[in-house]
């Protein structure tokens, strides 16, 4: 069936994505994390949503968070960093928040598949998730045909975004092992009001 194959397809990036990761990046994304006063969130569309997520487990591991957009959202500074996810590194709000960001001293972290985007080269610290992005379809049927590639089984961005998703929830994972946070800990801080 062609959803065991896209589930194939999907597995296959997080796996290459899980293989690629680089332990000294991934500590000074914890340590960023972890010193800095407040952590503004971004993205847009599905990325958002993914953002929305790793923002909720943060609050569950008690770091002080904010999703870019929201009402409540306060006014970065030098002492806070932004987590920009975007998977062409170049979608136009994300930039120009961004560059508000970086103007007003806070750090920027880009999750990108392309390191040499806008966001990318803007960015203090760079996580690259290797994903198929929107842009990355080849329209000619025939260079496909003739290159050998075919259409993905999974549409537009959604090896970026799942893979983001999982990258960012085993962060948590790294993140509660260097707090010395458990389960518990994190269920203690979750939503009641439900």
């Amino acid at each position: 069936m062609i959803l065991n194959d896209a589930i194939d397809e999907i597995i296959d990036n997080v796996q290459v994505v899980s293989s690629e990761l680089d332990e000294k990046t991934i500590m000074e994304l914890m340590e960023l994390l972890t010193s800095s006063k407040n952590v503004f969130l971004l993205g847009q569309g599905r990325s958002g949503l993914v953002a929305r997520a790793f923002a909720m487990r943060l609050m569950h591991l008690g770091i002080s968070v904010y999703v870019v957009g929201e009402t409540i959202t306060p006014a970065i500074s030098p002492e806070d960093c932004l987590l920009a996810i975007s998977g062409s590194g170049e979608t136009s709000y994300i930039i120009s928040t961004a560059k508000i960001a970086q103007k007003r001293g806070a750090k920027i972290v880009a999750v990108t598949s392309y390191d040499e985007s806008t966001l990318g080269k803007m960015s203090d610290l760079i996580i690259h998730i290797q994903g198929r992005t929107k842009m990355d379809i080849e329209k000619n049927y025939v260079k496909r045909q003739i290159k050998g590639k075919h259409l993905p089984l999974s549409p537009l961005g959604t090896l970026f975004e799942v893979s983001s998703l999982i990258f960012l929830d085993g962060l948590i994972a790294q993140l509660m092992d260097k707090m010395g946070k458990t389960e518990r800990d994190l269920k203690e801080r979750h939503t009641v009001l439900e």
